[in-house]
């Protein structure tokens, strides 16, 4: 088996993803289960349910055929989105005690909690029927699960109740806040009982639990969020070192259905097709697709993602002689066109032109020109930055129905973490600029000792390490749910997001008028990126050039914390809320 965790669905699938009761169907009862080898291995399973673990989308209602899902970690909340004119709860500063993902988030994970508290408060009954070695791993895997769910507790909401064993309706409705301080001991107790006595990898099964290396990683990762910069590094580094996880070869196809189980995945929860586990909800997979091939076009890269990826020669646009505003994908970074559909390239059976004259573009199966519909000439609701997702992204998601795997955690973020520690605590060396190169060089499909063949990382000035580091988590992660969190813990998110307004093109014919006759279109000039890689327009907006979608906003007074959800605060006096809520 290859050392990363892919963890199966089968048994997962036996009890509802919908309903939030604390004893599913599938586990019997308290007092019936938990007794033998199968009983404990079925329980197990059903904490990595994808609704625990999903790092791209939160579940919205009870009918995933219609709107099953909404695209919340998909960095929708982030600088990186734009969807037309609208805005999420975060980035419209509309977020309350009430808001879906607020609720539904802090449900699931208290749901994963009780569960693993479950397991971890009847393993004694298996003691005669299943050995100390296998107690061991069901409690390591049970204990992996909740220091994660208590982990995105702390970083999204702050103080939360914390609790270690079984409790009745009185006791729960009592429970007051934990000092996050107090929590992340207690998380770094559970990892580290896990590393001890998790294997790196299951070679007798068809499927996996929790490995060493995922409870490294996610240690790692709660810790850096917290600034615990030591430990962060202490954990990714001995993550690397066990040699169980190398980088995919190809950075675009990592992230296909077609690519299983790959060596870069560290924590992962499978989709099927076949055991209807896809991202489900017809409207949801349409959502970034190009009009002509039947999608939305709506929800998908913001300029301010296309302009933060480096020129080939490791420069921002604005400082790179490579960088043409009137071909923004030319001499970029590949990650760029791994991640935006570039203009005149082929995508998904047609050539992708939004350019407002393309009336008409090729349709690569027939031969034959068709009505370009992502020209806004010919499709009003084409993309209003004429922009559309390409990562992720396979002729699969034209069938309605798409199973890529869902990575929680990949060996690229690991060495980025290492290397994002080591700079903070200033102990910069070549360990340093390895792990980051060998992310960049990755992205070139080069080893990272070629460093002619690539923009190879050289500095070891800590403060430009920090802008290259930040910048470079950009380009790796986008869409991947972890620019929020980036935001979040840089304490980047109030210049980021309040008043920095989402743009997009003009009406056809206007570009036409004042862009395409005077050879300026796609961008009339280069916009200007300050030091933390933010992107300012307003040049071009003052100029008339460019036309303003949305306004941003976040309230920096109380949006580093979401609030505590409404109903745990109405039905339990000792809760108290969140400032500014």
């Amino acid at each position: 088996m290859k050392n990363k965790i892919i963890l199966f669905i089968a048994g997962i699938m036996l009890f509802s993803c919908n309903s939030l009761d604390l004893n599913p169907l599938s586990e019997g009862s308290s007092e019936n289960w938990y007794s033998n080898d199968s009983e404990l291995e079925m329980a197990v399973l059903t904490l990595f349910n994808i609704d625990y673990w999903d790092a791209e989308l939160t579940r919205v209602n009870k009918n995933p055929t219609t709107d099953g899902y909404s695209q919340q970690w998909t960095d929708k909340f982030t600088d990186n989105w734009t969807a037309r004119t609208g805005l999420s709860e975060i980035d419209g500063g509309t977020i309350s005690s009430q808001t879906n993902f607020v609720t539904l988030t802090w449900a699931y994970a208290y749901k994963c909690i009780a569960a693993a508290n479950r397991i971890l408060v009847n393993l004694d009954k298996a003691q005669v029927a299943v050995s100390e070695d296998k107690l061991k791993i069901y409690e390591a895997n049970a204990r992996f699960a909740r220091a994660a769910q208590y982990a995105k507790l702390i970083f999204l909401y702050g103080d939360v109740p914390y609790y270690t064993t079984i409790l009745d309706i009185d006791e729960a409705f009592a429970l007051s806040k934990t000092p996050k301080e107090t929590i992340l001991d207690a998380i770094y107790a559970d990892y580290d009982f896990a590393i001890q006595n998790l294997p790196v990898s299951y070679s007798s099964k068809a499927y996996q639990f929790a490995t060493k290396g995922a409870a490294l990683a996610l240690k790692a990762r709660i810790a850096l969020y917290m600034g615990d910069y030591s430990i962060a590094s202490e954990a990714a580094k001995a993550c690397m070192d066990l040699g169980a996880y190398s980088l995919y070869p190809d950075y675009q196809e990592l992230f296909l259905s077609s690519t299983k189980n790959s060596v870069e995945t560290i924590l992962g929860t499978p989709r099927s097709v076949e055991l209807g586990t896809v991202i489900p909800g017809a409207g949801r997979v349409k959502e970034p697709l190009p009009r002509i091939v039947g999608g939305f076009a709506n929800g998908g890269p913001s300029w301010d993602l296309l302009c933060s990826y480096l020129c080939t020669d490791g420069l921002p646009i604005d400082e790179s002689p490579l960088f043409n505003p009137q071909q923004p994908f030319k001499n970029r970074d590949p990650r760029c066109t791994a991640t935006i559909v570039e203009f005149g390239s082929p995508w998904l059976g047609f050539i992708y032109q939004p350019h407002p004259d393309t009336l008409k573009v090729l349709n690569l199966s027939t031969g034959l020109k068709v009505n370009n519909a992502d020209n806004r000439a010919v499709g009003q609701y084409a993309s209003y930055n004429s922009l559309v997702w390409k990562k992720k992204i396979d002729e699969d998601w034209l069938d309605i129905q798409t199973d890529p795997d869902n990575i929680v955690i990949r060996y690229a973020d690991v060495l980025l973490m290492y290397a994002e520690a080591k700079i903070e605590l200033g102990q910069i060396d070549q360990s340093v600029l390895d792990a980051m190169n060998m992310v960049r060089a990755r992205a070139y499909k080069v080893n990272y000792t070629a460093t002619s063949s690539y923009p190879a990382v050289t500095t070891t000035n800590q403060a430009q390490l920090r802008k290259i580091l930040r910048i470079e988590r950009r380009m790796e992660f986008a869409f991947e749910g972890t620019r929020y969190h980036d935001l979040i813990r840089w304490r980047l998110a109030e210049k980021a997001l309040n008043n920095h307004p989402i743009y997009g093109v003009l009406d056809p014919a206007d570009m036409r008028t004042k862009l395409v006759k005077k050879g300026l279109w796609f961008f009339p000039s280069t916009p200007q990126i300050d030091d933390d890689g933010l992107v300012d327009f307003s040049a071009m907006y003052n100029a008339g050039l460019i036309k303003l979608l949305a306004e941003r906003k976040f309230d920096a007074s109380k949006q580093y914390l979401w609030p505590i959800p409404s109903t745990e605060i109405e039905i339990n006096p000792n809760m108290t809320q969140n400032t500014g809520y």
